[in-house]
């Protein structure tokens, strides 16, 4: 029933939100591919693969398999693959990420969803090693657990740094915060986030550019570009789309992917201002120097205008009122 609920809720939510822009055809969003697979029925998480040239990764949301799916640049599945020793209870984003002494790609799967917002006493995040060879095929899976320094939230994104290697989660709240994983990760016990950063209302994913300079943070109104620092860098408008979940930057930095969840969902390309393009190749930095290029709380939470929030309020006490309704009819 709360699900259900929730889903009423989150539809009303949405029905109230401005319909994006109109857009030039030479600057504005261009739809890249949709997803042609019929299992690929709620696509959560992006990222564009480290190593093979045209091919993206997702994987579908809640109540799913273990599974993620390459896909090519036309929307069809390349390959389709298991985790073996993973779970999926609640996968909501996804990372790519490259070991710049090996050359080799590595994928990251976030177990994350909590609708409870702190049911779960940890979260999972696993790491797979992305596969040379795009076809179907069962990989191994690496788990890492971890628990929130302030109690249990639910977070729809993660993002790594590609200069330090560091993983952050990206809480989805109406006050979202950036968590900053251990700078090494262990298997065998719970790692701890700690908060470092604010974070745009109810993000829906992050991502880090491809050079380290930039993340962005997303909403189902638009996204935040900041500085590692945390200062904001530029916002983003987002084309229209049924259910904003999934961001990533391109391979060049220069514009971003936008996903969306539902059979057949669209993936749009969305250009970067000039100032918020990545352009350098990603250098790993000293233990010492990463503490001073983590976001830090120096940010605003970006994201959304004070229109955006009179919105979001608006919505939520409608939905409050229907959720009320449905629950006194359904006692």
């Amino acid at each position: 029933m709360f699900r259900i609920l929730a889903a009423v809720a989150a539809t009303f939510a949405l029905s109230a939100l401005p319909a994006a822009p109109a857009w030039a055809d030479d600057d504005g969003p261009e739809k890249l591919f949709t997803f042609k697979d019929r299992d690929i029925t709620e696509s959560s998480g992006l990222a564009v693969s480290p190593t093979h040239a045209n091919v993206y990764y997702t994987h579908n949301d809640s109540s799913a398999a273990p599974v993620f799916y390459a896909v090519g640049g036309d929307g069809r599945t390349k390959a389709t693959f298991h985790l073996r020793g993973a779970q999926a209870r609640d996968w909501e984003a996804m990372a790519a990420s490259r070991d710049p002494a090996t050359g080799q790609g590595a994928l990251w799967f976030a177990d994350i969803g909590d609708n409870l917002d702190g049911a779960w006493p940890d979260v999972s995040i696993y790491k797979v090693t992305e596969p040379r060879t795009l076809k179907d095929a069962t990989l191994p899976a690496t788990r890492y657990r971890f628990r929130y320094a302030g109690g249990g939230r639910n977070a729809e994104g993660i993002m790594i740094n590609p200069r330090t290697g560091r993983l952050y989660v990206v809480s989805k709240e109406f006050s979202g915060s950036v968590y900053a994983a251990p700078k090494k990760l262990s298997t065998t016990k719970v790692n701890v986030l700690r908060r470092v950063a604010a974070a745009p209302i109810m993000a829906t994913d992050a991502a880090y550019a491809p050079d380290g300079s930039s993340y962005v943070i997303r909403t189902y109104f638009s996204a935040t570009l900041f500085r590692p620092s945390g200062e904001t860098l530029a916002r983003v408008t987002m084309p229209e789309l049924r259910q904003a979940e999934s961001i990533a930057y391109t391979a060049d930095g220069k514009a971003l992917l936008v996903g969306s969840e539902g059979p057949n969902s669209p993936v749009y390309r969305v250009p970067l201002p000039q100032r918020a393009q990545a352009t350098r190749t990603p250098t790993p930095k000293p233990v010492a120097a990463e503490e001073s290029a983590r976001p830090s709380d120096t940010t605003d939470g970006g994201g959304l205008s004070a229109k955006d929030v009179l919105i979001w309020l608006a919505a939520a006490a409608g939905a409050t009122g229907v959720i009320t309704f449905i629950a006194r009819r359904t006692r």
